[in-house]
Order: structure tokens, then C-alpha cells, then sequence
């Protein structure tokens, strides 16, 4: 590596331009960065989200900064919710210009991405409020009649919301706004779904449920979240694709993505494979509920070992541990033997430090013998 007095006794001689010199130093970071990455260790997956002591250093000063303008703002401003939104997402660009094009700062970038995501968000929501007059409903009737109105407060919220964060990716390139854009479009389907219906009722072209048809219903609407969560799923999956040595911000996309993924697949999935209702506090399965649930884990483990993802992976786990928990909790009062759930603690207990011990290894292990060369060919790279 030239050193950098070298440069500058160039460029006091005349034998190269300042230009060159940038160019250069340029061209040397990046040969570095790539040679750490070629250098990493191969069983681990690299998320990008922490840039370094610096980075956790500036993050800190990144929320004092912010609450502290904040606190400003509702001293000078009081009662100026809408104002004081705005500045602070014009504050967080601001800052975002220095930290995140400048500085390229990773935990301080994801910082001010949802500072000024979450500002937006609270000025849209007083804006739509004082648009469209929206009031708690206080009968039936009232709630009825709030059918278009909460549509087109819906679609300017959450169609604000995805076109904030999206100018905001395209102009800094922050990965966790993906998972943001990603969570918003899933509450536009869930909107746009109950505006179906709610027309399919009104107009008669769907018989209106009984008491007796909510169970059913609620289990009907599991197929909402979970075909969202394919979706998010899939868009992970061809980020994936297009960076399989994992080297662009695609790939930190990805990674939010499969976070935001994962919940959705999982919860729809426990319950439809289960016959459990987590939602109403049902979870006491038996003997064939958990050996459904073992089944559940085991392909979400495989999937995760395929697509080289443990942030698919840790949510799920998490959630089926949190599960057993709950379970062992409840029902400890009422039972003296060992509840079938246990068993999963277990499974999802040693699956995690089995997993944490040789990932890729237990990953080329299982993957290379179960898929087909021309699948592994589009998957990340097996590594030894």
C-alpha cells in the first residue's frame, strides 16, 4: 500500500493529480474491504448492521441529538405535533446526509432511517386526522359508516409511508427501510381485504357471519398473513439470488425481509398444523399437535439451511420457544408430569447450540445430499 505521504510528495512534484490521488485512495479501500471479506469467517453470517466502536459511538450521540432537538421542539412548539414531526424528519435527512452518505455509519444509519420514518408517519397520521375528521366511533352504525373515509385515510398513510421510505432507500441505501416497506404494503393487503369484504356484505354478495361461523372465520383469516409473509418470503429470496456472495446491500435487504417474513409463516402455520389458537390463549397441544410442531420446525430449520439464513431461522425458533414457555408456565398448576411441549424446548434448545457450533458445516452436510446441483447452483455458495 502507498503510503500517504507518498501521494503528497506526488502531488507537490507534479507527477499526479489531486483527482488521481482520491482515485487512488478509492480504489485501495475497496481492494481492502474485499480482501476482509474474502478473509472472513466462513460460518458466520455477515449482517452489516454494526459498523464498529465509531459507529456505536456516533449512534449514541445520533439519539441524544435527536431527543434532545425533540425536547427543544415541544418547548417551542407546543402543541405543534404536525411541526414538530416535520422538522424532525427534515433533521434526521439532514444528519442522515452527514452520517449515512458521508460516513457511511451502519447502526447510526439504521438509527435515522426510522427516526425519520416514524416522524413521517406522525405527520401523516395528524394530517389524514385533520383531512378526513376522523373520531372514534362510538356505535355499530357509526363504525359502518366509516367505509370510505378510513379507505382513503388508509391509502394516504400507509402510500405515504412506503413513498417516504422509498425516497429515503433511494437516496441512502438504508437496508432496514426494506423490512419498513415491506411491513407497510402487508398492512395496505390486510386493508384492501377487509374493504372486499366489507363490499361483499353491504352489496349481499357474501352472507354475513354468525357467532357460530367466527371460529372458522378467524382460521380463514390466517391465509391473509401467511400469503403476505410467501411474498415477503420470496422478495427475500430473489435478493438472495441476485447477490449470493452476499457483497451488496441486497443481501442486507434480504435480511430484513426474512425477519419480517418470518412471523407471518410461522404463526398462520403453528396454528393450522396444530389446530392451536394462540390468539385466544388455546395452547395445550397433544401428542400429534407436537409432533406437527417438530415437523414445522424441522422444515423451517431446512429452509434456513438452504437459503443460508439464520434471521429466518432465530424468529422461528423464538417463537415456538416462547410457546413452550408460555405452556410450562400455564399449565404448571395443573399437571405434575412432563407436558408435551417440553419436548420442543428441547428440539429448539438444542437446535440452537447444535446450529451455533458448525452452521456451515451442518449446512453442507444437509443441503449438498437433499437438492438438486442445478438448485444449489442459485443458492449461496456451500462453504467447507
Amino acid at each position: 500500500m502507498i503510503r500517504a505521504e507518498t501521494l503528497d510528495k506526488a502531488i507537490a512534484s507534479g507527477l499526479i493529480s489531486q483527482t488521481l490521488r482520491d482515485q487512488l485512495e478509492a480504489m485501495e479501500r475497496s481492494v481492502a474491504a474485499e480482501a476482509q471479506h474474502v478473509n472472513d469467517e466462513g460460518d458466520e453470517e455477515n449482517l452489516r448492521l454494526v459498523g464498529g466502536g465509531n459507529d456505536l459511538f456516533i449512534t449514541v450521540g445520533t439519539v441524544l441529538l435527536n431527543a434532545g432537538i425533540f425536547f427543544v421542539l415541544i418547548t417551542m412548539l407546543p402543541g405543534q405535533t404536525f411541526w414538530i414531526a416535520g422538522i424532525l424528519a427534515v433533521f434526521a435527512w439532514a444528519l442522515a446526509e452527514i452520517v449515512t452518505r458521508q460516513h457511511r455509519m451502519k447502526l447510526s444509519s439504521s438509527v435515522l432511517a426510522l427516526i425519520f420514518t416514524v416522524a413521517i408517519l406522525v405527520a401523516l397520521a395528524l394530517r389524514v386526522e385533520a383531512s378526513f375528521d376522523i373520531r372514534m366511533p362510538e356505535t355499530i352504525w357509526q363504525l359502518l359508516a366509516l367505509r370510505q373515509t378510513a379507505s382513503r385515510a388508509g391509502y394516504l398513510f400507509l402510500g405515504g409511508g412506503i413513498a417516504a421510505a422509498a425516497i429515503y432507500f433511494w437516496r441512502f441505501r438504508v437496508p432496514v427501510l426494506a423490512g419498513v416497506i415491506a411491513i407497510a404494503f402487508t398492512l395496505l393487503a390486510f386493508l384492501q381485504t377487509a374493504i372486499v369484504l366489507y363490499d361483499g356484505v353491504t352489496t349481499g354478495a357474501v352472507a354475513p357471519p354468525s357467532l357460530e361461523d367466527v371460529p372458522e372465520l378467524l382460521r380463514a383469516a390466517l391465509y391473509m398473513p401467511l400469503i403476505c409473509g410467501l411474498i415477503v418470503f420470496s422478495t427475500a429470496v430473489a435478493f438472495d439470488i441476485h447477490d449470493r456472495d452476499r457483497r451488496k446491500i441486497w443481501s442486507d435487504c434480504a435480511f430484513w425481509l426474512h425477519v419480517v417474513s418470518a412471523p407471518m409463516l410461522v404463526h398462520p402455520l403453528f396454528i393450522m398444523a396444530t389446530g392451536q389458537n394462540v390468539a385466544f390463549g388455546h395452547i395445550a397441544p397433544d401428542a400429534n399437535a407436537t409432533i406437527m410442531l417438530t415437523i414445522l420446525i424441522l422444515g423451517f430449520v431446512y429452509v434456513a439451511l438452504a437459503i443460508d439464513r439464520r434471521s429466518l431461522l432465530v424468529p422461528t425458533l423464538a417463537y415456538f420457544g416462547s410457546l413452550g414457555i408460555y405452556y410450562l408456565v400455564n399449565s404448571a398448576s395443573h399437571s405434575t408430569g412432563i407436558p408435551p411441549f417440553a419436548l420442543i424446548l428441547v428440539v429448539v434448545g438444542a437446535l440452537i447450540i447444535l446450529f451455533g457450533a458448525g452452521w456451515q458445516r451442518i449446512r453442507r452436510i444437509v443441503v449438498k445430499p437433499t437438492l438438486p446441483a442445478a438448485v444449489i447452483r442459485w443458492l449461496p455458495p456451500l462453504k467447507a
